[in-house]
């Protein structure tokens, strides 16, 4: 109760009221959520690198599924930038913001068309699919999060 405050209702009740020893920022990603952002990440894109390494496929059919990789991770990136940026009110341009889309698009369609015309097992293209999409979500993920305590070590500069 010594962190208590009290809240006068009148002289019937008295409600207590909790206090904050320390203001925490809400933005603030928690250690735990950048650890699992991390996780994740690391997680999708070596379980999609090792399925590759161990697929039965020709050398450039390796190399256009780990171009498409590359190519969603840094457009999902920039598709979180842009959209972050608009919302803070930094200016981004029309077509930095819709390339960025596109490219986003683009690489999940090349997935789908290479996976669709692959001549892999069902259970081959959706580990292919899910690595992928688990990669893409962490990365724009880990990128919130590198954003965020940037901007809070900003702040306290």
């Amino acid at each position: 109760m010594e962190n208590q405050k009290f809240l006068n209702l009148g002289e019937k009740t008295k409600k207590p009221l909790e206090t904050k020893k320390e203001e925490k920022n809400p933005f603030k990603p928690t250690p735990a959520f950048i650890s699992a952002s991390w996780a994740a990440l690391l997680i999708g894109m070596v379980a999609y690198c090792v399925g590759l390494w161990n697929a039965g496929m020709e050398l450039n059919e390796k190399g256009y599924y780990f171009t498409i990789l590359l190519f969603g991770l840094f457009s999902v990136v920039s598709v979180q930038k842009a959209v972050r940026d608009r919302m803070e009110g930094i200016p981004v341009t029309d077509i930095y913001y819709g390339i960025s889309w596109f490219t986003t698009l683009a690489s999940i369609l090349l997935l789908v068309v290479g996976l669709w015309n692959a001549e892999l097992e069902l259970s081959e293209k959706g580990f292919y699919g899910m690595s992928f999409a688990l990669s893409l979500f962490a990365s724009v993920a880990v990128q919130k999060n590198t954003r965020d305590l940037q901007a809070l070590k900003n702040q306290e500069a």
